[in-house]
């Protein structure tokens, strides 16, 4: 299993512990150097924050971890596409590059919906690496659902 699996692998057990909570079972982790500088699952509802999607606190607890607000040379790993806010978060903190999992036609930001680092506002653009265990992803997101509406 190469390194980008491996990190992939890190945001899959971020997101089935957040499943276990019963948040939306989304995973992040953000890598600097071939180290996680900070991991998180969703916690929307367990803060009752509807900014604690897992990017976002990955995000914070890299930050907090270098001591910088920017992570430069950071590579973020989730398992959706990120949302609008999201993809602004990912951009705001100039992460290098940004892989992620399953597409999000409803919620995504990235290569759907408003293609946030297609926009000529947008200051910073991440290589985009996408599709990476697309079908795992998507089968979590689908049970997780399918659970609540049975």
């Amino acid at each position: 299993m190469g390194k980008t699996n491996g990190f992939m692998e890190a945001a899959f057990e971020e997101a089935r512990a957040a499943g276990e909570r019963g948040e939306v079972p989304i995973g992040a982790v953000v890598v600097h150097d071939g180290e996680i500088l900070g991991r998180a699952g969703n916690e929307t509802r367990a803060r009752n924050d509807v900014t604690a999607h897992a990017e976002i606190l990955a995000i914070r607890r890299a930050a907090a971890t270098l001591g910088d607000e920017r992570l430069i040379d950071a590579d973020l790993y989730v398992t959706l596409e990120p949302c609008t806010m999201c993809a602004a978060a990912i951009s705001f903190a100039r992460i290098r590059r940004l892989y992620y999992a399953a597409g999000d036609v409803k919620g995504g930001a990235v290569e759907n919906g408003v293609r946030f680092y297609h926009q000529p506002t947008c200051h910073h653009v991440p290589e985009v690496y996408s599709g990476i265990r697309e079908s795992e992803a998507a089968e979590m997101l689908r049970g997780f659902f399918q659970e609540r509406r049975d």
